[in-house]
């Protein structure tokens, strides 16, 4: 894709699993791609397999994506020291399971700390710049656990649902200034943390039967 060549790409959640093929494919269309991830070793390393393999190497913030200040000042770098973000793609997500009956306050509100919060702060940070541009497009990964009526992670698929209202709100404030915001729902991606953690033989056919 020729009219991906030297754009701004930034991605949460970048270092493993969907993130780390995201990074790879962008990077492959000789975009310019910043990401961020908690997973710093296995960031690292990638960001040393792909230098000099394409045009622009890829950049790597160490970032808990629950920290917005952080995030935000992460995005202000990038566009002040990479170029003004074209692209963003709000990835990063825990599907760590847990119990309707033992699900606390805190950990509730830990769940939305990752999996919506800083996609509102990311879009919301990154908008200046887009508008600067003229545009851009912001891709928040959505789920098909929720659809599914999956019971065994509540306040994730609560955060997933509520990412589609996000996109909707988003896209009727941006869309004036050409910023796009869509939703990418995909099924479920057999990454080795869902291969090492959840995919026992019962669970991949019940996901079978519903994707």
């Amino acid at each position: 894709y020729p009219g991906l060549a030297d754009k701004v790409v930034f991605i949460t959640g970048g270092g493993t699993g969907i993130g780390e093929v995201i990074v790879r494919q962008f990077a492959a269309q000789n975009a310019k791609v910043v990401f961020v991830d908690m997973a710093k070793e296995k960031s690292e390393a990638l960001v040393s397999e792909l230098a000099g393999q394409y045009q622009h190497d890829v950049t790597f913030f160490h970032c808990d994506i629950r920290d917005i200040a952080q995030l935000k000042a992460i995005i202000t770098r990038t566009g002040d020291e990479i170029g003004r973000i074209s692209v963003l793609i709000n990835n990063a997500a825990d599907d760590t399971r847990h119990s309707v009956e033992e699900l606390s306050v805190e950990y509730w509100d830990d769940r939305f700390a990752v999996n919506l919060r800083p996609s509102f702060f990311a879009a919301q940070s990154v908008a200046p710049q887009m508008k600067q541009l003229g545009g851009g497009a912001i891709i928040n990964m959505g789920s098909a656990s929720w659809r599914m009526k999956q019971s065994c992670m509540p306040a994730y698929t609560t955060a997933k649902a509520a990412i589609e209202g996000l996109t909707r709100s988003l896209a009727g404030a941006l869309g004036g200034d050409n910023i796009r915001v869509n939703t990418l729902i995909p099924g479920w991606v057999m990454t080795e943390r869902q291969m090492s953690h959840w995919a026992d033989p019962d669970i991949v056919e019940e996901v079978k039967k519903e994707q």
